[in-house]
């Protein structure tokens, strides 16, 4: 009988240990390759974080959105751009040598929050639309 019990024991945490290996170690995400969930202008998102901040946060943190908008500031040490001085998106690889100030741009990347205190937004992985 104890020699049954030990058995079983032994299956399930071989089972539980794969299990939470395969969840632990899943494919990485490619922002590039995913299709926005919402495109938008980055006037128009910062107007849904100022109305309902709690509401728009949950409806698009972690998602991949595609935002448009006039860069106002580029960072290429950081390969980091702002657009109309309320987003700021850092961008996967350096593409920005093709990017210039004052220049209408689409970009695509994961939204990753709201900072309420700058009144700015955050978009990393991002990557150039033409």
């Amino acid at each position: 009988m104890k020699k049954k019990i030990l058995i079983a024991g032994i299956l399930i945490i071989g089972l539980l240990s794969i299990g939470v290996y395969f969840y632990m170690y899943k494919d990485h995400r490619d922002i590039a390759t995913e299709e926005a969930k919402f495109v938008m202008t980055v006037k128009d998102l910062q107007a849904q974080f100022v109305s309902d901040a709690v509401g728009a946060n949950a409806k698009y943190l972690d998602k991949t959105i595609e935002v448009s908008g006039v860069v106002t500031s580029i960072d290429i040490a950081s390969h980091s751009v702002v657009l109309d001085e309320k987003l700021s998106a850092v961008f996967k690889d350096s593409v920005l040598s093709g990017i210039n100030l004052h220049n209408s741009i689409k970009i695509k990347g994961r939204f990753l929050g709201y900072d309420d205190l700058l009144e700015e937004l955050k978009l990393d992985e991002a990557s150039f639309l033409e």
